[in-house]
């Protein structure tokens, strides 16, 4: 099949009858022509006409022709196709499918022109930034080319990642504040409390179950008429406190991020929740990333997209270098969350790493490992280290960003991680 959107066959395009008059076999043949492609016109017998042809030109310039094709837009045989490398050709076609398609398609397309016809060098013309449709993805993408990216592109690549990023900070902000206050409200809660710091209505929920029914008093006569009042009461066995009152943050977070350039998606969610993180007084939140080097962008955490342009996509891993710069910034380990969010494919010293993460945890540290910090399927990642790791009691799997949430508040309480069952591997 050359054509891979079947969305398409959905739609009911001009120049085209709508498929309740079009007979059921025409209508199924033109089904099948949009989702075979153009190469299907001989064996289908439907020719397109008015939007149907537009679609299916737009879509035959990226999937028809094969595999064949090389970065420059021509086949392995020489012959000229695809989008070819001029940019008003490519502008022209980015405009052409965000007007047929939905901008979930329109996402998809674009990943698949930037990686099948080597488009990644347009986008650092402003024109080609205006021209497609943001997405978590592409900003993995201007990230990687960030270095050499010209000026005239940086102002205009960087409103393309804000975008995207308010759209994400709007997306997740609200519930991980909730989720995550309701966490520290509650590891904060004293258990022998003093009395004028009981919280009464806290102890008496907790305590219903410890209810007891009181004899009836003797019966009381009021106008002729006897009645007796019952009574009961609340045994506290276990009394609830106000947390105490405090200035300084109950909790320390470090968010150790792998920047390989299989973690771009992870990358950006990374950042974002960093951001949220840092705005919250009750945490103290660090953000470190790294390849081979490290990097600490605590300091950047106010704007995500200072911590976006800060990063450098590629390279190679040294977790275990990582590992001990966010161990050596650690002061309060009980009440510290230290995040890795890496494939786990590790360049550096293997056994030091493992021991540095025993070592945190038998301090006290909450450990937490994320193979993928995304919305993608289930990541490619180092099966044996990952292993090593659930050996130590740190598993390792997959999280989305709506997941997040609840993994930290769970971190934080230190209670078992809500771990995705199908994405959990030992």
């Amino acid at each position: 099949m050359s054509q891979t959107p079947g969305e398409t066959a959905e739609r009911t395009t001009e120049g085209t009858a709508p498929a309740s008059d079009t007979p059921p076999d025409a209508e199924r043949l033109r089904r099948w022509r949009m989702v075979l492609g153009a190469d299907s016109a001989d064996s289908t017998g439907c020719s397109l006409t008015g939007q149907d042809a537009a679609m299916d030109g737009a879509l035959d310039a990226l999937y028809g022709g094969g595999a064949g094709k090389k970065p420059n837009g021509r086949g392995a045989d020489g012959r000229s196709a695809g989008l070819g490398a001029s940019a008003p050709s490519v502008a022209r076609w980015l405009g052409d499918i965000r007007t047929y398609f939905p901008s979930s398609v329109v996402q998809v397309m674009q990943r698949d022109a930037i990686d099948r016809l080597g488009l990644s060098a347009l986008l650092l013309e402003p024109e080609m930034l205006e021209a497609v449709e943001p997405d978590v993805h592409l900003v993995g993408t201007l990230l990687s080319l960030n270095k050499a990216m010209p000026e005239t592109t940086k102002e205009t690549a960087r409103a393309v990642v804000r975008k995207v990023v308010e759209d994400l900070e709007r997306r997740l902000e609200s519930r991980t504040r909730t989720t995550l206050t309701g966490a520290l409200d509650r590891s904060a809660r004293i258990s022998r409390p003093r009395h004028r710091d009981i919280d009464w209505d806290r102890t008496i929920r907790a305590n219903l179950k410890n209810y007891l029914t009181l004899p009836a008093p003797d019966a009381a006569t009021t106008a002729g008429e006897t009645r007796a009042t019952p009574t009961g009461t609340v045994v506290p066995e276990r009394l609830i406190g106000y947390g105490r009152s405090s200035r300084s943050a109950k909790k320390d977070i470090v968010l150790c991020v792998d920047q390989s350039g299989s973690m771009a998606a992870s990358v950006v969610h990374a950042s974002v929740f960093g951001a949220v993180l840092a705005s919250m007084r009750t945490l103290s939140t660090r953000l470190v990333v790294f390849d081979t080097a490290v990097v600490d962008l605590t300091d950047q955490l106010d704007d995500p997209v200072d911590v976006l342009f800060g990063t450098q996509l590629g390279g190679g891993t040294d977790i275990n270098r990582a590992l001990a710069y966010c161990q050596s910034r650690i002061t309060r380990p009980a009440d510290t969350v230290v995040v890795l969010i890496s494939d786990l494919y590790e360049g550096g010293i293997r056994d030091e790493m493992l021991k540095r993460v025993a070592a945190m945890k038998a301090s006290g540290v909450q450990f937490v490992t994320l193979l993928a910090l995304s919305d993608e399927g289930a990541p490619a990642y180092d099966h044996e280290h990952a292993a090593a790791l659930g050996a130590l009691g740190v598993p390792a799997f997959a999280c989305t960003p709506d997941l997040f949430p609840d993994v930290m508040a769970a971190a934080i309480e230190k209670r078992p991680l809500p771990i995705p069952d199908k994405e959990y591997q030992p």
